[in-house]
């Protein structure tokens, strides 16, 4: 078992104070296969104070500076895929190819992203009589999550890292593992001591006081929506600038008449990629009253062609979801649906046949699913999807809407068609014949999906303060 006991603070590894012993599950087993320290206030004060020191330096080195950073960073990272597709797939269960080939280079895209948009970046410019300039915003607590780890960690650090700020990062407990490694790679890098750090913990703990500490500037969170909520509260009280990217509910729409199985398999993956727990899983296929019956074998086809196996295996299958806790609740979601009058297509609650051990999940399609049905509103991180009839083009887009999310939407069908429809689609991000974002493209989400953007240079801007400067000489 991998010990992760230390905190990474003012550049050096040191013991915890006061913290308690957290032991890491994997999911494929239900047995320990790491542990962290839960860090403490006392962990945290120290943390952020050694951020504050080391911002009036590191906020003044040039953009060929932090230029040079990334681009020491980016030739580490690579060095040590190896090592993040391990713990990522040993602690949150993504099977160790889908770990290589998506989870661990989603961290690095965003790493190459932010070079490429600082390099182009435009930190001042002339507004009438002002100058107007990108300043570094401060201190920045980052609080992550665990489905896809690596990708918001570097989502945030990336950006901040790139604009001068400095950092105190709580990663998920879940899967920490790869926060520790990525906090190695900083170090190897050359990061200066303070600006970077790294506090292991839970929310109520390391979170709550992060968000409520008064020498922080901004909090980046990305997780659920009740805990963006608490967040917000906490950091409300020192009026610091809170940026969230929280739960989703997509919907597919699939237009009528579109050829279902060219455009389906592509947007389907997206609920299936990650054993579901992606927050822009376009879950909630919308489809036109002519085409259910298709659509339903076309689906169905594709969830029983699909294998469920060990993170640790190699292959093209999907793993666990990370714990007991995500699996009670599908397994709640998923009776609840049928309960309520659901058509259970394929899948279903229990294990997988075969497994009596691990938070393996059946892939589940559930048809004749109604918006009044508690699967049609909550988010259920698993690899389960819904199918729910409309009548009309205008019907469509109201149910697509009809949501207290706005992370993301997926239209499958002509391209040309659901161009008419995207704009009338309220999320942050419409994806057409496809679910995954694009590189350097704004990502985040309206209502109850969060606030500001990550990726590209709206990350960049969105980890800094705006200045006018007004009467300085010609």
């Amino acid at each position: 078992m991998k010990s992760y006991l230390k905190q990474y603070i003012d550049g050096a590894w040191v013991e915890s104070d006061g913290g308690t012993r957290h032991a890491v599950i994997d999911p494929s087993t239900e047995q320990p296969v790491s542990e962290i320290t839960l860090g403490s206030a006392a962990d945290v004060d120290k943390a952020v104070a050694a951020a504050r020191k080391a911002f009036d330096s590191y906020s003044q080195i040039s953009v060929a500076d932090r230029v040079a950073l990334l681009e020491r960073i980016i030739e580490e990272y690579k060095l040590r895929m190896p090592d993040l597709a391990a713990a990522t797939s040993e602690e949150m269960g993504a099977p160790i190819g889908f770990a290589t080939a998506a989870q661990v280079p989603a961290g690095l895209g965003h790493f190459i992203g932010t070079l490429a948009a600082l390099k182009a970046f435009s930190f001042e410019e002339k507004v009438g009589k002002a100058r107007v300039v990108h300043e570094p915003l401060g201190v920045v607590a980052m609080i992550t999550p665990w489905n896809w780890p690596l990708n918001q960690i570097c989502a945030k650090v990336a950006p901040a890292l790139a604009v001068g700020d400095t950092m105190v990062l709580k990663p998920s407990e879940e899967a920490p593992g790869c926060a520790v490694i990525l906090a190695e790679i900083l170090d190897k890098a050359g990061v200066p001591a303070g600006v970077f750090n790294l506090v292991n913990g839970d929310g109520p703990g390391v979170g709550a006081a992060l968000s409520r500490h008064k020498d922080v500037d901004m909090v980046s969170f990305t997780g659920s929506t009740r805990a963006g909520i608490a967040v917000a509260q906490a950091a409300a009280v020192t009026v610091k600038r809170v940026h969230q990217e929280l739960g989703g509910k997509a919907p597919n729409v699939v237009l009528e008449g579109a050829d279902l199985a060219a455009v389906l398999p592509p947007t389907i993956h997206g609920v299936l990629a990650n054993s579901g727990q992606s927050c822009i899983a376009p879950t909630r296929l919308l489809v036109h009253t002519s085409q259910v019956a298709d659509a339903t074998q076309v689906v169905k086809s594709i969830f029983e062609a699909t294998t469920v196996d060990a993170a640790s295996v190699m292959g093209a299958h999907i793993g666990p979801v990370v714990n007991k806790a995500q699996f009670d609740k599908i397994q709640g979601l998923i009776q609840s649906a049928i309960d309520e009058g659901a058509t259970l297509v394929t899948g279903g609650t229990g294990r997988p046949d075969g497994r009596n051990a691990g938070y393996f999940i059946k892939p589940t399609l559930l048809a004749d699913v109604t918006p009044e049905m508690r699967i049609y509103r909550e988010e259920t991180f698993g690899p389960v999807a819904t199918i729910t009839s409309y009548s009309d083009g205008e019907q469509a887009i109201q149910m697509a809407n009809d949501t207290e999310y706005g992370l993301s939407a997926t239209i499958s069908g002509d391209p040309a068609a659901a161009a008419k429809v995207a704009p009338r689609l309220r999320a942050g991000m419409v994806t057409i014949n496809g679910w995954a974002s694009g590189g350097g493209a704004p990502f985040g989400g309206y209502k109850q999906s969060g606030n500001g953007r990550e990726g590209g240079k709206y990350g960049l801007a969105d980890f800094m303060e705006v200045k006018a400067i007004i009467g300085e000489p010609a």
